[in-house]
């Protein structure tokens, strides 16, 4: 099963994240399939950035997102575009 999770990078206190495709069955900041964006809550305003095509690809292959991420890809309208292409 392939989640699209964060993985943590940075030092104590001082956290960024990648935004990436990964096996559920893999550790948290170990292998990934594809990296989906960036996450950075440290910065004033907060970097997000994320790979729209990307997202999209994951999610209609059966990708699950996690809370958090699913937070981030709805802040971003990925979850509703991915909502508006099921319809179709």
């Amino acid at each position: 099963m392939v989640k699209i999770r964060l993985q943590r990078f940075g030092t104590t206190k001082r956290p960024f994240y990648r935004i990436v495709a990964a096996e559920a069955s893999q550790k948290r900041d170990g292998r990934f399939l594809e990296i989906v964006g960036v996450y950075d809550p440290t910065k004033e305003p907060i970097v997000l950035e994320i790979n729209k095509d990307a997202a999209m690809k994951w999610l209609q292959n059966g990708a699950q997102p996690t809370d958090t991420v699913k937070n981030l890809l709805t802040r971003q309208g990925i979850i509703a575009a991915y909502v508006d292409s099921k319809k179709k």
